[in-house]
């Protein structure tokens, strides 16, 4: 065998990198820019198995990409519109519960609102350590207690998603089997120290991953509007 032919066996056994190909072109990406006709040469192959051009490809590629983004555009103006009718329900909510003058006319204004805006029917109020002027609709309970049984619902602000059956069963007593998700929201400004709990009959309607600013926003507004109408009295010995 020829010196000559040993060499050409031999290159063609080298790989794209070995002969700096690769290397090549990423240093020099308009090199098809000025070999524009070799675009049209070039064939890659494809899922089906047959062979399609670059410029095909590239094609594709950018309408795959196009849809992708078109998808993800569909999906935060849906976002953005669920969150302007949610916007829109919460500020009716809060405008009816401050113009309420005492508290038991807060808490039935609360209650028919999550019904009537929000399809919510499960909903409890629980204040701690409030002696002996805790409003209708709220049930007493000491903050010991809570701690005891509901630890994990009283370190966040909001908690949202499934909850133990034990928990269903001291937020909402006996309708506690009614209950699929839950929202629970701390309710604490100044003397005020309680929970809202808010229940649904779906398994998915409240969840873990959702966000919670307008919930946490009624409890806000719910716990400063009990500051002002319910005065702290001491429990009687």
């Amino acid at each position: 065998m020829s010196q000559e032919e040993h060499t050409e066996e031999h290159t063609g056994e080298h790989t794209e990198e070995e002969l700096g190909v690769v290397a090549y072109l990423r240093q020099h990406p308009e090199f098809f820019l000025r070999h524009g006709e070799l675009l049209a040469d070039l064939e890659i192959p494809h899922d089906s198995g047959d062979a399609i051009s670059l410029v095909t490809r590239q094609i594709s590629v950018l309408r795959e990409r196009n849809e992708e983004l078109r998808n993800r555009l569909q999906r935060l103006l849906d976002v953005a519109r669920d969150n302007d009718h949610i916007f829109a329900r919460t500020r009716q909510l809060v405008l009816d519960m401050l113009a309420c003058d005492d508290a038991d006319s807060l808490l039935t204004e609360l209650l028919a609102g999550l019904k009537q805006h929000f399809d919510l029917d499960l909903c409890e109020i629980i204040l701690f350590d409030l002696g002996d002027n805790v409003p209708a609709h709220c049930r007493p309970v000491a903050l010991q207690t809570v701690r005891e049984h509901l630890p994990a619902l009283i370190e966040a602000p909001v908690v949202c998603g499934l909850l133990r059956l034990d928990e269903l069963e001291f937020l909402f007593g006996e309708r506690a089997a009614l209950v699929g998700s839950a929202a629970v929201v701390q309710l604490q400004h100044a003397h005020i120290h309680g929970l809202l709990a808010i229940g649904h009959r779906q398994r998915d309607h409240y969840r873990s991953s959702m966000d919670t600013l307008f919930v946490h926003h009624i409890g806000e507004i719910l716990a400063r509007q009990l500051t002002q109408h319910c005065r702290r009295v001491p429990a009687r010995a």
